[in-house]
């Protein structure tokens, strides 16, 4: 399954290079991941009609690029780069989308803003999200590799109906959250009230 290659790589880096950053970058669980969600993200684009399929399987397979960096190299660049100080107070889980575009375009040398949005979306959502950010958030939570409770059932609400899919994750992703008395990342709060809740005005 490593033996792939992108038709574009959205880079100065060829798919060869492009591939052994990546993999130089985490270990092989990680690896084997993000291959898996580059190809789902191929599936849900085509399923929803999105204009570039090679730009869906790059945003895939970077996504977690920056999930293994370390702790201390993400709180000198949050630091440095004027990211929202706030951002000190959470952890990796949060990091690696957020701040991990920052090392996207300085390492991988990708610069296309949708590619960098989507990274950066796919940890916490957003109250406005592109076909691309949603494509990549829920390629995340349904990858072939996921086996938790709950995800045939994601499944096959995200292949019905995209929208769908981000409220069903993010439904399920709060209340895990909550479950574990976790801190909640506030734009993650208000894309659930987005696109989780069921409006009435009964």
């Amino acid at each position: 399954m490593n033996n792939f290659k992108f038709e574009k790589t959205f880079s100065i880096l060829t798919t060869e290079q492009l591939v052994e950053k990546v993999k130089s970058n985490m270990d092989e669980r990680r690896f084997q991941h993000c291959i898996r969600v580059s190809e789902e993200c191929k599936k849900l684009a085509k399923l929803n009609g999105y204009y570039d399929i090679y730009k869906a399987q790059v945003a895939g397979f970077i996504h977690d690029y920056a999930k293994q960096i370390s702790v201390d190299r993400f709180i000198k660049i949050i630091k440095e780069h004027d990211f929202d100080p706030d951002l000190l107070n959470y952890n990796r889980a949060i990091w690696h989308g957020i701040v991990g575009s920052y090392f996207i375009q300085h390492e991988l040398k990708i610069n296309d803003d949708e590619i960098l949005t989507a990274v950066r979306r796919h940890t916490t959502a957003d109250v406005e999200m592109s076909l691309l950010d949603k494509i990549v958030f829920v390629a995340d939570y349904i990858e072939p590799g996921r086996d938790f409770e709950g995800v045939e059932e994601a499944r096959k609400v995200a292949y019905d109906n995209l929208d769908e899919g981000v409220g069903y994750e993010l439904a399920h992703t709060l209340a895990y959250l909550v479950k574990q008395r976790s801190k909640i990342y506030p734009k993650t709060v208000l894309a659930y009230n987005k696109w989780s809740v069921i409006n009435s005005k009964e």
